[in-house]
């Protein structure tokens, strides 16, 4: 064979096993277009919900304070796309006048196109008095300040800079002082129509990366380690140019005297084990894209050797987990509290014979993001204080439960640990980009016998 066509071949032969190793995902923009996709949706955001958050909540002022480095959970999600932290001390102010709000930024400059810089340093050289002019000119009925007992959320305001702000704010105004609790988290919380038009496209991307994962192109039974596959996971995040959360957990359950621990106990992550034959795999993995997250629990079963598909039994198992989720997101009614819905969804998974455990969160511009808590692992009778928070229209949550069956053949109980991401709008709920309803093959089915 000559060398051109022998290299040729080559080539063609290393693209095609690169393409079957990593085949193309949803497509995902560069930086540049995410930087606009991201300003886009915080401009709309500010223009058209906070407004209305503020209303809600009766706060005509809410002040935002925080130091490079220490950043509020809260202020981080306003910085615009090119801002990855705040610069020195940055002082947000939102005043509505009852007309339009008006978003200033006491800095000595704009903060992005979006907060108007409203420190003239020349006039006014220490910062406070700055914010405090600017207080005493708008008269506000109510100052809010990030500060929270349930939510770590909303309560990014640091002692210090309580304390400072606190001494330079004139006597009169310090009694107008409330938590804005309830507003930071309804700005966290709320999914405007512009981001839940892209987040089907990123809980998709997080979709097709566990697809691939629980694939024979990167596991192989007998050789391939659970850790292995955690790693690939990590990998194949940063190879895409996208970020997580969380470091990804997979682990193993199968036909042996071992009871499987790991859920219950949360103390320690699965050992790494070598995947075999006849096991039931379990994932638990997100990523992060365009300032919003997924989190997701998917299973995959290791055909053994003449096997062509999971076992009847373990079929059934799971469908008890998809039947727990359906009596989970049942309970999704506007005004009802976390903790509401989390003990009417476990009476009615008794009823109906489930062994159910539920700790489900909100999901979006963080990963346990702030919300109504809908049970933790550990507290199945209710959470107090973010468990008794309503149920709000337009909210995302990542539905995370178990069930856990016996399967026969295997004398032992198995945990059917899923979590998928969706959305609630008011009046129904439905899932992002939908949900796990068979669980995959490694190899994957094919249509023929062998």
């Amino acid at each position: 064979m000559n060398q051109p066509l022998y290299l040729l071949l080559l080539v063609l032969f290393m693209a095609t096993r690169s393409v079957a190793q990593s085949p193309t995902p949803t497509v995902i923009l560069p930086e540049r277009e995410r930087a606009r996709v991201v300003d886009e949706i915080l401009d709309d955001r500010f223009t058209n919900l906070l407004p209305q958050l503020m209303r809600r909540e009766g706060i005509d002022m809410w002040v935002i304070i925080s130091r490079e480095y220490n950043e509020d959970p809260v202020l981080r999600t306003m910085l615009p796309s090119t801002w990855l932290s705040a610069r020195r001390r940055t002082i947000i102010v939102f005043y509505d006048n009852g007309e339009e709000l008006e978003k200033l930024a006491i800095a000595r400059y704009d903060v992005g196109n979006l907060l108007k810089g409203a420190w003239d340093i020349d006039v006014r050289p220490n910062q406070w008095d700055a914010l405090v002019n600017t207080i005493q000119q708008r008269k506000p009925k109510k100052i809010g300040l990030n500060m929270s007992t349930n939510y770590a959320h909303a309560d990014g305001l640091s002692n210090t800079e309580h304390d400072e702000f606190l001494q330079k704010l004139p006597a009169e105004y310090r009694s107008r002082v409330v938590s804005a609790e309830k507003v930071a988290v309804g700005w966290l919380e709320t999914r405007t129509a512009k981001e839940m038009a892209i987040y089907p496209l990123i809980c998709r991307l997080s979709h097709e990366m566990i697809q691939e994962g629980f694939s024979e192109q990167v596991i192989q039974p007998g050789i391939t380690t659970t850790d292995d596959v955690v790693w690939w996971f990590r990998q194949r995040i940063t190879n895409l140019g996208l970020d997580t959360w969380f470091h990804p957990t997979v682990d193993v359950q199968r036909a042996d005297d071992k009871e499987f621990e790991h859920l219950r106990t949360f103390s320690k992550r699965p050992d790494k084990q070598i995947i075999m034959p006849g096991d039931l795999i379990h994932v638990d993995f997100g990523i992060t894209y365009l300032r919003l997250n997924t989190d997701q629990q998917q299973h995959a079963y290791i055909l053994r050797p003449g096997e062509t598909d999971v076992p009847e039994s373990i079929k059934a198992a799971f469908k008890q987990g998809n039947r727990l989720q359906d009596i989970l997101t049942e309970q999704f009614k506007a005004g009802r509290t976390g903790n509401q819905m989390l003990l009417a969804a476990l009476e009615q998974s008794k009823k109906e014979g489930i062994t159910g455990t539920i700790y489900t969160h909100p999901i979006g511009v963080h990963g346990h993001a702030a919300g109504p808590t809908i049970g933790l692992w550990d507290q199945q009778k209710g959470v107090p204080g973010s468990g008794d928070y309503p149920l709000m229209a337009n909210t995302a949550y990542s539905i995370e439960l178990n069930a856990a069956v016996e399967i026969p053949e295997w004398k032992k109980i198995v945990r059917i640990m899923l979590e998928e991401d969706g959305f609630y709008d008011g009046q129904t709920f439905r899932y992002i980009d939908g949900r796990q309803t068979e669980i995959y093959t490694i190899p994957r089915k094919l249509g023929y016998v062998k």
